[in-house]
């Protein structure tokens, strides 16, 4: 199993300080030896895709990607271009995570349509696709889109694509039509019962090399005693699974009953041990979410730390 990191929104960063520091981040994750850097389009934030371009001109190694890009909210010809162009940026490191999103964000906030997700993913699809297979004409017709231009960024390098897939439909498309699945919300009977079945088999039937399972989990280094707050502190701030009828679903496949319950949290020894719970689930590429916990800044900053130089430590074992 791969080790990255997922970054999110950081709120006790000073605007003016946000860019700068999550390019520090991703240097800093790289120095650490960890194998990516994953960060999501997360509302009225940084854009992802323009944040991951800066990022692969101050990185040489690591590898870069969205978790994830909504696909509403760019046309798949723009979307490829720019993913082109990000690849471009980052030298061949880029991996293109794009879903659906979820009615709140979709509907509620931007005011677009979330009418049958998984039919508007496959039909982006057949234009993502296209644009993506190398330079030239992008000739597409059907019920969501009629697409006839022209994709001209670069010959060098191809885009690895992971969709956000958390249903059956989705996992088929995932396991058809790209390089597998990024997860959040996620635990372990869910992915060795639910997810890792589906997609490899959807792969297989496709004729597709083994999916990728990018499985996006909190983690938190802390005393036994804390455990029980660490998870109610990630449920609070990454969590609210009832505010998504995606994730109740996904629940349903697991033990967790929110983010929280799948979060590795405890001692060194008890943190291994729930992410090799993971990897033996089939999970392929960890993206660990530190949580930061402690009653003010410093405190945050040095949790943060050992947890990442932790994490960062048990590449060689997991």
């Amino acid at each position: 199993m791969r080790i990255g990191l997922m970054v999110g929104s950081d709120r006790e960063r000073p605007r003016a300080d946000r860019l700068d520091g999550l390019l520090a981040d991703g240097t800093a994750a790289e120095s650490a030896g960890f194998a990516s850097f994953w960060f999501p389009q997360v509302p009225g934030y940084l854009d992802a895709m323009t944040a991951v371009a800066l990022l692969g001109r101050v990185t040489e190694r690591i590898e870069l990607g969205t978790a994830v890009v909504p696909i509403q909210t760019r046309h798949p010809l723009i979307m490829a271009q720019q993913a082109a162009t990000t690849q471009v940026a980052c030298g061949g490191r880029f991996t293109l995570g794009i879903g659906p999103s979820h009615h709140w964000i979709i509907d509620g906030q931007l005011g677009l349509s979330y009418d049958r997700p998984a039919r508007q993913v496959a039909e982006y699809l057949d234009v993502l696709g296209a644009a993506l297979s190398g330079p030239g004409a992008v000739d597409v017709e059907n019920d969501g889109y009629r697409v006839h231009g022209t994709i001209d960024v670069t010959d060098t390098f191809t885009t690895p694509m992971l969709i956000a897939a958390l249903g059956p439909v989705m996992l088929r498309l995932a396991g058809e039509r790209a390089g597998g699945t990024i997860l959040w919300m996620a635990d372990e009977r869910t992915i060795d019962s639910h997810i890792a079945p589906r997609i490899t088999a959807a792969a297989d039937g496709a004729g597709r090399p083994a999916p990728r399972i990018v499985a996006g989990v909190p983690v938190a280094l802390c005393a036994a005693g804390e455990v029980d707050d660490a998870r109610a502190y990630a449920s609070e701030v990454l969590g609210h699974a009832d505010f998504s009828p995606n994730y109740v679903r996904l629940l349903e496949h697991g033990d967790a009953q929110d983010v929280g319950d799948t979060m590795a949290a405890g001692d060194e020894s008890a943190v291994a041990a729930r992410l090799r719970r993971y990897r033996d689930a089939g999970v392929t590429d960890l993206a660990a979410r530190v949580v930061p916990l402690g009653a003010d800044a410093a405190a945050r900053r040095e949790s943060r730390r050992r947890t990442e130089q932790f994490v960062a430590s048990l590449a060689a074992d997991l």
